[in-house]
């Protein structure tokens, strides 16, 4: 897409046209970007702390402790613990009154790869953001409130579905973050990403000795193995952009028994939620016939679901437009799109926005490999990072200080919640 495109992949009409030009209050756009500019040798620093310090879910406790204390600095009013155990939240309130806009810092990593997904500049991106947020709102006397979450165990703990039950987004008018990942240098990606829901399949047999008498058992690897089948020939009659893909488990195995117990863990995917609800229709038969036709016994259970993007067209414009107008290009071929983020449920539930941010990687280095895991400690990406937190930072300030604007957001986030009803 060209840089002056900017539309949503399921919109119907054609391509809204958005100039580069002149951006929205150019003076507060200046001080979100002097803002961070004076910040960026602690950001950088901050960055490379956590990229040092790789922690899987719901073990953030090294991340957790470095953010609370670089906001605290800041001015902010700091809740460790909020929540979860490695969750946090920093607010500023300036004024009386106001709407609230809310960012979102990740900070966990990946076993094995440490931060090969870039959540080390996914939280200072948010820390960036909010920073700058506050600085406009001293410096031009705005009223409202900035809330930063620090979300914990995006990958598979699915953090943000937990804080969203306790609470954690109910005072919030909008939310807003980044994701970096391979793409074309110098553009941000507001693509959607999958619907997933994950789902541990438990088949019970009957044990027996594998040479002696094995009319006696009943074998639930087979049984497994079966249901991995079933789903590969059930793929054929799937739409490409659906994924159905998993491992076995098992416990106390050896080649001359019959197992008693295998366990499939499987992931469901598609483009939407509701897609998503009808591909499952499909797949749980897979593993009942496998239980059958084995003479076993199964049990399915649900591990949680996140939701597909709904990215939120208005502030997905108005970020466009900044990004177009000062920083780079925009499209919908890259980002995560056919990955999946707890911060789907968040776009369900709120107006939001999740764009994605081109960092330099190497040929197959991207998202979740060791080659993305360096790309994310480079210079290059930091300062990619830095670009669209300026882009953020400025949209964020308009929905607290525009009401026309804010009130687009909401009647686009209004007329997507209808069409998801009508699926």
């Amino acid at each position: 897409m060209s840089r002056t495109d900017v539309w949503r992949p399921d919109d119907k009409a054609a391509p809204t046209p958005v100039a580069p030009g002149s951006v929205y209050r150019e003076d507060i756009l200046e001080t979100i970007e002097q803002t961070i500019k004076n910040l960026d040798d602690e950001l950088r620093a901050l960055s490379m702390d956590i990229h040092d310090h790789p922690e899987l879910r719901y073990e953030e406790r090294h991340a957790h402790d470095a953010l609370t204390a670089f906001m605290e600095s800041h001015g902010f009013n700091v809740t460790r613990h909020y929540h979860l155990e490695t969750a946090w939240l920093a607010s500023f309130t300036h004024g009386n009154g106001g709407r609230t806009i809310g960012i979102n810092s990740e900070m966990d990593a990946l076993e094995g790869v440490g931060h090969a997904c870039g959540h080390n500049l996914i939280a200072i991106a948010g820390v960036a953001v909010a920073c700058a947020i506050k600085a406009a709102f001293e410096k031009f006397d705005i009223n409202g409130k900035v809330e930063l979450l620090g979300t914990p165990a995006e990958e598979s703990g699915s953090g943000k579905v937990k804080l969203l039950d306790a609470g954690a987004y109910k005072n919030i008018d909008a939310c807003l973050m980044c994701h970096p990942a391979p793409g074309p240098i110098g553009s941000v990606s507001l693509s959607s990403c999958l619907a997933l829901e994950r789902i541990q399949v438990e088949y019970f047999g009957h044990t027996a000795h594998a040479a002696l008498s094995p009319w006696e058992g009943k074998n639930a690897l087979d049984a497994a193995v079966l249901g991995y089948n079933n789903i590969s020939a059930l793929r054929q009659q799937l739409r490409p952009t659906h994924r159905v893909h998993g491992i076995f488990e098992g416990k106390d195995w050896a080649p001359n028994i019959i197992p008693d117990y295998a366990k499939f863990i499987c992931f469901v995917r598609a483009p939407t939620r509701a897609e998503q609800q009808q591909t499952m229709k499909r797949v749980l038969p897979c593993f009942e016939a496998a239980a059958l036709a084995t003479g076993c016994t199964h049990k399915v259970t649900s591990l949680g679901a996140t939701y597909d993007l709904r990215q939120n067209k208005a502030l997905g414009n108005e970020v466009a437009h900044i990004a177009c107008s000062k920083y780079g290009q925009v499209d919908y071929e890259w980002g995560i799109k056919s990955a999946s983020t707890d911060f789907g449920n968040v776009t369900y539930a709120l107006p939001s926005l999740h764009p994605g941010f081109a960092i330099p990687s190497i040929v197959d280095g991207g998202n979740h490999t060791p080659g993305f895991e360096k790309a994310a400690a480079t210079v290059a990406a930091h300062h990619a990072c830095l670009d669209v937190s300026k882009a953020l930072a400025a949209t964020g300030v308009r929905v607290v200080i525009d009401d026309e604007f804010y009130a687009e957001v909401r009647k686009t986030f209004e007329e997507d919640k209808t069409v998801r009803d009508l699926v």
